[in-house]
This record gives C-alpha cells, sequence and structure tokens, in this order.
C-alpha cells in the first residue's frame, strides 16, 4: 500500500502545455517582433521616403501641384 501512495505523490501530470509555457512563447515572439521592425525600420522609411521623393520631383516636372504630406 505505501508503494502506491508514493506513486501517487511522485506521479507528474506533464499533459499539454501551461500557461507559463504559453506566456514565454508569447514574450519570444513579441520580442522577435521587436528586434525584426528596429532593424528594417530605418530601411523601410528610406524605401518609402524616395518614393515619395520621386513622386514629388516627377509631379513638379510635369507640372503638377502635389501635396506636402511627404516629409
Amino acid at each position: 500500500m505505501q508503494h502506491l501512495i508514493q506513486r501517487l505523490i511522485n506521479r507528474k501530470d506533464e499533459n499539454g502545455a501551461s500557461a507559463v509555457e504559453y506566456g514565454l512563447l508569447v514574450a519570444a515572439i513579441a520580442a522577435l517582433i521587436v528586434i525584426i521592425v528596429f532593424a528594417l525600420g530605418g530601411i523601410v522609411k528610406e524605401v518609402f521616403q524616395d518614393t515619395c521623393d520621386t513622386i514629388k520631383t516627377e509631379g513638379a516636372a510635369g507640372g503638377a501641384s502635389i501635396s506636402k504630406t511627404c516629409s
């Protein structure tokens, strides 16, 4: 009988992930997204600025009035 009780006490029921594991997974994904945004943010900003400058230049050459929404 003591052996049965000892087995029940030492039994670990680890079916599926716990909330802590899900929390760590979400934190890791969020950290990865933040790193990617900071790493690629400058490149994306440059691309949009170049596009805006090209639109301003081409629009001014054609005589069209381009709004000053790009800065």
